[in-house]
């Protein structure tokens, strides 16, 4: 069975691009961390809401694996966790692997649908600079493999806490590789 840890959580009520890590946060089914920016049922990304604000919420939860952060470390960036904007930062998942669909039971009660990839922006690179082509890049084939984890909806609320495990559950077959949402 795949399952990996909670390592950190994070949520910030203004749309910054960091998190400030918490004990605990609270997940809402169909609307994200309570107390976070980007809660709600209509996409709450400044960008997204100037192009279509009915749009539904795909990005209600951002996890990114700690795994990241010692590869970006190799390239010179310190990053710790909530500081790229996510919300749960996972360790020994490998989150980019998942397919579309997978669902993610986290803590005692919480489950997180896994809707697609990051799409990080340039504000990256304001954060950190360069920082953008470490986390967005091309593979041998040339296609573009996009690192800085995974987006989902709540499906069931619960408080999740750093330690808590984390167990998955593949959806039926044929399994659909993740997209940017």
């Amino acid at each position: 069975m795949l399952s990996g840890s909670v390592v950190a959580v994070s949520r910030d009520a203004t749309h910054r691009f960091s998190k400030a890590n918490q004990d605990r946060v609270r997940l809402l089914a169909g609307l994200g961390v309570e107390g976070d920016a980007h809660l709600g049922v209509t996409v709450q990304h400044r960008s997204r809401v100037a192009q279509d604000p009915t749009r539904p919420n795909l990005r209600q939860v951002h996890l990114i694996h700690a795994e990241l952060f010692a590869e970006l470390r190799e390239a010179g960036y310190t990053i710790a966790p909530g500081d790229l904007g996510e919300n749960i930062t996972t360790s020994g998942l490998a989150l980019l692997d998942l397919p579309t669909g997978t669902r993610l039971r986290v803590g005692p009660s919480a489950l997180v649908e896994v809707t697609g990839l990051r799409n990080p922006c340039r504000q990256i690179d304001a954060f950190r600079g360069g920082l953008l082509k470490h986390v967005v890049g091309r593979d041998e084939t040339g296609s573009i493999v996009r690192k800085a984890g995974v987006m989902g909806v709540v499906v069931e609320g619960g408080t999740v806490r750093p330690g808590d495990p984390i167990s998955v559950e593949l959806p039926a077959a044929p399994h659909l590789p993740l997209e940017r949402v």
